[in-house]
């Protein structure tokens, strides 16, 4: 009796600490349908593929699926003929490749010569003749003002948290930097700006926050622990936007992004230099 009951106490354990119970799942973590265990996605690759359309589902914005496409907001609107304040609906398909390239619509320049003036006679003198002269067609597109309006520059960056760097930014297969700190400690906003995506619906991010601080960047806040802020809020720099935590990931740390026109770029070249 009692080696059955010893029994039955371990297999019990063993089950326990095969994986999170699927039904206590966070919103950031997938369950392996093979045996049941979590598995927390820790790349931070594009998740949709350029060319192919897409179903905007519930908690999308224009701006989150930009940035898991790797392109810029703006061109994302533009293919699909949607203008400020780039509202998006639950089904709608949104056309993701690039536009194909338009035949060209130039008008040949027409050259019209003068005619040589007749030779003057002792009766008539002739009249001096004109050239025509031709109006070329604009060629000028018409875009949107929201489009092109220059940018407002960032005078001063600042470090989203006070930890230690853990690891760097890589081109192929990491797009931001992540810094390592205690799970509650602050994460602040890199620069004044705008929420345009709070929630979990960018897989291997977890809890994400993305900025848009003028039409040139945004700024991207993962794995947090608890969103302080909400979608449309006006954020100004050095604000605590969230608290640090492991959502999307098995360490408590900051996973940060900048994006230069969708595209990711390294934060170390304009985060001050640290002393």
């Amino acid at each position: 009796m009692r080696v059955l009951l010893a029994t039955l106490v371990l297999t019990t354990w063993l089950t326990g600490c095969s994986g999170t119970d699927p039904d206590n799942l966070r919103p950031w973590e997938k369950t392996d349908q093979s045996d049941g265990n979590t598995t927390l996605t820790k790349d931070y690759g594009s998740k949709l593929e350029e060319g192919k359309p897409y179903v905007v589902v519930k908690g999308d914005t224009l701006y989150s699926i930009a940035f898991r496409l790797g392109i810029d907001f703006r061109e994302l609107a533009a293919r699909n003929g949607i203008q400020s304040p780039y509202i998006i609906k639950v089904g709608q398909t949104l056309r993701t490749a690039k536009p194909a390239p338009q035949p060209s619509t130039k008008t040949p320049k027409v050259v019209l010569k003068a005619a040589s003036p007749p030779k003057k006679t002792n009766k008539t003198a002739s009249k001096q003749s004109k050239v025509a002269s031709v109006t070329k067609p604009s060629s000028k597109s018409q875009v949107p003002s929201d489009i092109v309006n220059k940018s407002q520059p960032v005078s001063r960056w600042r470090w989203p948290s006070a930890g230690k760097v853990v690891r760097t930014y890589s081109s192929n297969r990491h797009k931001g930097i992540d810094i390592a700190g205690k799970r509650g400690d602050p994460v602040k906003a890199v620069a004044a700006g705008k929420v345009v995506y709070a929630g979990t619906g960018v897989t291997g991010y977890g809890s994400l926050l993305i900025i848009k601080h003028n039409d040139t960047y945004l700024s991207a806040y993962g794995h947090n622990e608890r969103l302080l802020v909400s979608e449309n809020m006006n954020i100004q720099a050095g604000q605590q936007i969230a608290t640090m935590g492991s959502s999307g990931t098995d360490t408590v740390k900051l996973h940060f992004e900048l994006r230069r026109r969708g595209q990711p770029i390294d934060p170390l070249t304009l985060l001050p230099r640290r002393r």
